[in-house]
């Protein structure tokens, strides 16, 4: 286990237990104690945590942890949903995608589709995205058009948001966004926890032709403080085989197109 793989797995117990010792922690992950030490006194420098005598506990921010802490978890979950999701991409469309780690699955897909990479008959791709990190993955993998809006860059995510992104986003035109989300319900609709990022993905959403979730099953029937949009206006989502089976139906009761990866 990596160090940001043993991070995320530390802040995980502290979002669940709210307290966890050196001991227990170096049991779990089956790593030496100093080990744990070393990672509980880098977590707390970066604010992460709060070290206490032998432990630690939860600084009350793990809800929203910044996006290299995120790649462990449901990381094979989140490859199939994005190769699942690139599948709906066709050649010579303007494409939308937001920033997370389920976003750069799907970045990653589309950017290994030779039919995607071409610039001949006006085949090629257009991706619109407010995230560096996305821009950077389809930059360096693929000769597709990269559009970035501009903003402000939140760390945790590396995405830009605010009105200097919004202003470009209201003047162009989506066939598809594809859009990560921190929670998505039947009746609440799809969610995140920033109220910037929320902004800029409602933006996408009002400014496409087809609206795509893509979130893993941990992210189903939950809640998040800052809503992107309503069912309604989602035709797919794409998630995991380990969904919820009454929640699958509840969204295909409602009229949304389910794929299970």
């Amino acid at each position: 286990m990596d160090r940001y793989a043993r991070w995320n797995a530390l802040l995980e117990m502290l979002t669940e237990d709210g307290r966890v010792s050196v001991e227990e922690a170096a049991e779990r992950l089956d790593v030496s104690q100093a080990t744990i030490r070393r990672d509980f006194d880098q977590l707390a420098q970066q604010q992460m945590i709060t070290r206490t005598r032998g432990g630690a506990v939860a600084n009350g921010v793990s809800y929203d942890l910044p996006l290299r802490y995120k790649t462990a978890k449901h990381s094979a979950e989140k490859q199939r949903i994005g190769t699942a999701a690139a599948a709906l991409v066709t050649p010579g469309t303007v494409v939308g995608l937001n920033g997370g780690t389920t976003s750069t699955e799907v970045a990653r897909a589309l950017a290994v589709r030779p039919d995607l990479n071409t610039n001949t008959d006006g085949a090629q791709l257009t991706v619109v995205t407010n995230a560096l990190n996305i821009a950077n993955e389809l930059l360096v993998r693929s000769r597709m058009k990269v559009v970035v809006a501009g903003g402000v860059v939140r760390p945790k995510s590396f995405e830009l948001v605010g009105p200097l992104g919004g202003a470009l986003l209201r003047e162009v035109t989506l066939d598809i966004a594809l859009l990560g989300v921190d929670a998505i319900d039947p009746q609440l609709g799809a969610a995140a926890h920033h109220e910037g990022e929320a902004a800029m993905n409602s933006l996408m959403v009002a400014r496409a032709k087809r609206v795509v979730i893509i979130a893993d099953s941990s992210k189903l029937g939950g809640h998040a403080f800052a809503r992107i949009c309503s069912l309604d206006r989602v035709e797919t989502l794409v998630t995991d085989s380990g969904a919820n089976l009454e929640l699958v139906e509840a969204f295909r009761t409602a009229g949304v197109h389910v794929v299970c990866a």
